[in-house]
């Protein structure tokens, strides 16, 4: 389990991050890609992305060995550039440390450039600025805009939710199964402790990662925590074809409408009053996509709740309006 120590002071420093990071997303991007498994949700991006990486991201691979990357590279600035020129001025001796650090007991020796890079070379950190240049490109330059606009999304439902709840509220809720108390914060991930001790949380969402929370723990900075905030899905570039327009031919608008709505749970009455169909008319709807998998229901009380597969997830995408993933208000109908 990972906790979290907080003193007073942290608390009232903690805050989720404003915009995006750059290259903090191409960092959930890339171990989302090399994680193996969930091969119905990710495989097919899993292999366009490795097709289409160019020769010159190549070096990012050399930088993590055995699945543990060097923590200069965890940068949290709002822009590419910016990011670029902060991995730049990392300081040598971090640099140095984390180096060593990810290829301590690697059967195989650093490839000259990373040797390189361990000595300050201005061409080895040209190459590495490349490499991540190249990859941000290819992994998420079209989805880039999609990406911000769901940050946006995220960012003001958790403003709203802190306001009326509070930060305690908040990450307990960030994570499944964390819990707070007596000032740490525990949830599932590598086993360790990490004490804030006056230096505050920043809360950071990714929309490319699945796995427990991702910790950036550097010196001098506040502790930045990245945590899965998309429903599970690769994200699609805006403006790509609209799955939702072409399903509607097939299914009927309504039961696409009702697959979007459904990324979020919802009780038949709650689907009703939301498409502006009567009760019965929902539950027949919920009825044939349920039958087609698309669809699961559990009995919820004297009420019935609805939310769609991943199945049923693939067919309407991400990103579309509607979507309910990142809507603020929680239909309880």
């Amino acid at each position: 389990m990972m906790r979290i120590h907080f003193t007073a002071a942290d608390f009232a420093l903690t805050r989720f991050a404003p915009g995006p990071a750059p290259l903090q997303e191409l960092n959930a991007a890339l171990m989302q890609m090399c994680v193996p498994g969930d091969e119905l949700l990710f495989g097919r991006w899993r292999r366009r992305l490795l097709r289409s990486l160019p020769a010159a991201a190549g070096p990012l691979a050399d930088l993590v060995p055995a699945g543990v990357a060097p923590r200069f590279l965890d940068v949290f600035d709002g822009s590419l550039g910016e990011g670029l020129e902060t991995v730049r001025a990392s300081r040598p001796d971090l640099v140095r440390s984390e180096i060593e650090r990810v290829y301590a007991g690697h059967p195989s020796p650093a490839p000259l450039w990373v040797c390189d890079l361990h000595r300050g070379d201005a061409d080895a950190w040209r190459l590495l600025g490349r490499a991540q240049r190249a990859a941000f490109e290819t992994v998420l330059g079209a989805v880039w805009p999609v990406v911000q606009d769901l940050h946006r999304a995220e960012f003001t439902r958790r403003a709203v939710a802190v306001a009326e709840q509070g930060v305690g509220a908040q990450l307990t809720a960030l994570v499944p199964g964390a819990r707070l108390e007596e000032g740490v914060w525990e949830f599932a991930g590598p086993d360790e402790d990490v004490a804030l001790r006056g230096r505050g949380l920043v809360l950071v969402p990714t929309f490319h990662w699945t796995g427990h929370p991702v910790v950036a723990d550097l010196p001098g900075r506040p502790l930045h925590l990245t945590y899965p905030a998309g429903p599970g899905l690769p994200l699609s570039p805006a403006g790509a074809d609209d799955p939702a327009g072409a399903l509607a031919g097939v299914l009927g608008r309504t039961r696409v409408e009702m697959l979007l709505l459904l990324a979020e749970e919802h009780t038949t009455s709650g689907l009703a009053k939301r498409l502006g169909v009567s009760n019965a008319t929902a539950s027949a709807h919920t009825a044939a996509l349920r039958g087609a998998g698309l669809i699961t229901t559990v009995r919820a009380g004297r009420a019935v709740a609805h939310r769609r597969t991943a199945l049923g997830g693939l067919l309407v995408g991400r990103g579309q309006p509607g979507g309910g993933a990142y809507e603020l208000v929680r239909d309880s109908g």
